[in-house]
């Protein structure tokens, strides 16, 4: 039994290698590295740097009509971005966002990165806190400017290697009102979606009433919503799944911890 399953594996992986192979857009870029390879080739042996090594290293998905861009965090991050630019806080914190923007984020303003996964690399302007956004390490009302993009649907799904949990999101929204300060911003999204939904274990998705429910404890300050490759000013339920991007402040101190 063991043999046969072995076999079927293998069997199945070569499949599926081989139906990538005969894909018309793979077959069109292979003839396309051959070629261009081909001539590059003939150029250095007429050139004075024909000498160079060769190393073949295919990249055949990137002759594109459109330069690609993947439109939730395109939109997400560069309206969070805007929104802390202008705002020019002394400091801002992130819980758990793309390690990515949250760099050229601090390139700007002074960034404090919270993650339950520390991140190697340094780079000024830029601290990292190993922390859960469960359990954020700051006192009640004492971060003037938070962000929190696309993360709270992933809490107790264990995709990241965190517990499984029923309530994650409810009791990640909690943390994120507690220690934020009065007057504070929190710059925040999530998946929307016609209802509330889990898509296991890849994330969850809200209605904006229960969004904002969530938050029940700030005040709204302006929402945008991104469908497909359209970022709009309100929630459409008939659009199906989209973003939510948030941008709330609190008028009411939670008091001590």
């Amino acid at each position: 039994m063991p043999r046969n399953t072995s076999i079927a594996r293998k069997i199945k992986r070569w499949a599926s290698l081989l139906l990538v192979l005969i894909r018309p857009s793979t077959i069109r870029n292979t003839a396309w590295f051959v070629l261009d390879y081909a001539e590059l080739k003939r150029q250095c042996r007429t050139q004075a740097n024909g000498g160079q090594q060769f190393l073949l290293y295919p990249c055949l998905n990137d002759r594109t009509t459109f330069t690609p861009v993947e439109p939730t965090y395109f939109f997400q991050d560069t309206w969070a971005a805007r929104k802390i630019f202008l705002k020019k806080p002394t400091e801002h914190y992130d819980i758990g966002s793309s390690a990515k923007t949250i760099g050229i984020i601090s390139q700007f303003v002074p960034t404090t990165m919270i993650d339950i996964r520390p991140i190697d690399l340094h780079l000024d302007g830029l601290n990292f806190l190993e922390g859960s956004i469960l359990a954020i390490p700051a006192e009640n009302d004492s971060l003037k400017s938070i962000s929190s993009l696309c993360v709270v649907e992933h809490i107790g799904l264990g995709r990241y290697g965190d517990p499984i949990d029923a309530t994650g999101s409810e009791k990640a929204a909690k943390e994120l009102q507690r220690v934020l300060a009065v007057g504070g911003d929190l710059y925040f999204s999530v998946p929307v979606d016609d209802a509330c939904k889990i898509y296991f274990n890849a994330h969850r998705a809200f209605t904006r009433d229960y969004i904002i429910s969530l938050f029940d404890k700030l005040t709204l300050v302006d929402e945008k919503y991104h469908y497909g490759r359209e970022m709009l000013s309100g929630y459409d339920a008939g659009r199906g799944f989209g973003t939510g991007l948030f941008h709330f402040t609190k008028t009411k101190a939670c008091g001590p911890r």
